[in-house]
């Protein structure tokens, strides 16, 4: 049986989202899969130091956009220097790693990643790997000369790749999702679940796992302006409390934390106010209109645009007052049909065209 080892990151939670939608079609075609966390293999100090400093970049407003389109588009040498850093901590234990699992292919779903593989697999051939990469436009560090493929989900994307490697190998997909996705409940039903009231109108309110923005007073002045509000905190704690001591007053507003019933969540809402970021694909796959908080610098300016070129999107700042009128606006507004990735069968499809261009001879599995 073929064995793919997935390298992920944690900063935020769309990598390891990615991680387990490849792991799932890895496994319905016969795989079996393990998943590690490249900030993890950094180190018990370079690890959390690494999440801090990229948390605190995005938290000094123009800091990561400079950082971003300066130096890690164009491939800068200290962006260089910072990848070769970590791909010097990477290397020794990514190599343990593919030693005992003996993997015929790895994907990495996270750039830190991508040069410390393929420095790995130097010495070990047979060993193939693969990059999904969802943002709009790749940056230098996703795009390394031994990848053999590149799975991207636009078009646009596809180009960000060839800016690097003209003659690199890119396969253009709809953007995988969870397995829940696909199957989520009606509308009607997601309410009765929640306990909210079927005529009334709801508004989606979450900005990822670390919960950017000031979604607490957000949340707390759009409920305050009639919608129900479903606010997820993600797995910032400090947020899901301030939500939850402002939904002691106020009944609109029902506060979660790290949750897994977000397919519930988006088909229980009208509307969903979110982050660029992968949530955009899971929203259009249910059929819901989005109203994006520009609050994501870097490669979340270019997700946004390419969101609203996309359409039924609007954008909007992370100021509470604009929040709450934007939202009522869109609500107004009819929603989309459920997007073509509503379906598994475009990805699945794409996914096994890209699998047997880089799986060794007799490893592609079958589907279940």
């Amino acid at each position: 049986m073929p064995h793919a080892l997935l390298v992920s990151g944690s900063l935020g939670q769309g990598h390891d989202v990615m991680a387990l939608a490849c792991a799932d079609s890895l496994r319905a075609r016969g795989w079996t899969t393990s998943t590690v966390d490249a900030m993890g293999l950094l180190g018990k100090t370079a690890g959390p130091a690494g999440e801090a400093v990229f948390r605190r970049l995005l938290g000094l407003p123009g800091v990561y956009d400079a950082f971003h389109f300066s130096a890690l588009r164009p491939g800068a040498r200290i962006a260089l220097l910072a990848d070769a850093a970590a791909r010097s901590r990477l290397e020794p234990a990514l190599g343990r790693l593919i030693d005992e699992q003996r993997p015929e292919l790895v994907v990495s779903v996270f750039a830190t990643a991508t040069s410390a593989v393929n420095r790995v697999r130097a010495g070990r051939p047979g060993l193939r790997h693969l990059v999904l990469c969802t943002d709009v436009t790749p940056h230098r560090l996703w795009v390394q000369e031994e990848t053999d493929l590149f799975l991207v989900t636009s078009e646009v994307a596809a180009c960000g790749v060839r800016r690097y490697r003209p003659d690199a190998a890119v396969a253009v997909l709809p953007a995988p999702l969870r397995e829940s996705f696909y199957h989520p409940p009606t509308r009607a039903a997601a309410r009765a679940e929640l306990g909210l009231p079927e005529d009334a109108r709801c508004v989606l309110l979450m900005s990822g796992a670390w919960g950017l923005g000031p979604l607490a007073r957000t949340a707390e002045a759009l409920a305050a302006a009639g919608p129900h509000v479903l606010a997820v905190a993600g797995r910032n704690a400090t947020l899901e409390r301030r939500l939850r001591a402002v939904a002691a007053g106020q009944p609109r507003l029902h506060p979660f934390g790290h949750t897994d019933r977000i397919p519930a969540l988006m088909a229980a809402a009208d509307l969903v106010v979110t982050s660029s970021g992968d949530t955009c694909s899971e929203a259009r796959a249910i059929g819901r209109r989005l109203l994006l908080l520009d609050v994501v610098q870097g490669h979340g300016r270019d997700n946004l645009q390419h969101e609203l070129e996309l359409g039924h999107a609007d954008v909007v700042s992370a100021r509470p007052a604009e929040v709450v009128r934007s939202a009522l606006a869109a609500l107004d507004r009819p929603a989309p049909p459920p997007s073509a990735g509503a379906t598994p069968d475009a990805w699945r499809t794409g996914f096994d065209t890209a699998l047997a261009r880089v799986a060794p001879t007799g490893a592609l599995g079958v589907q279940a």
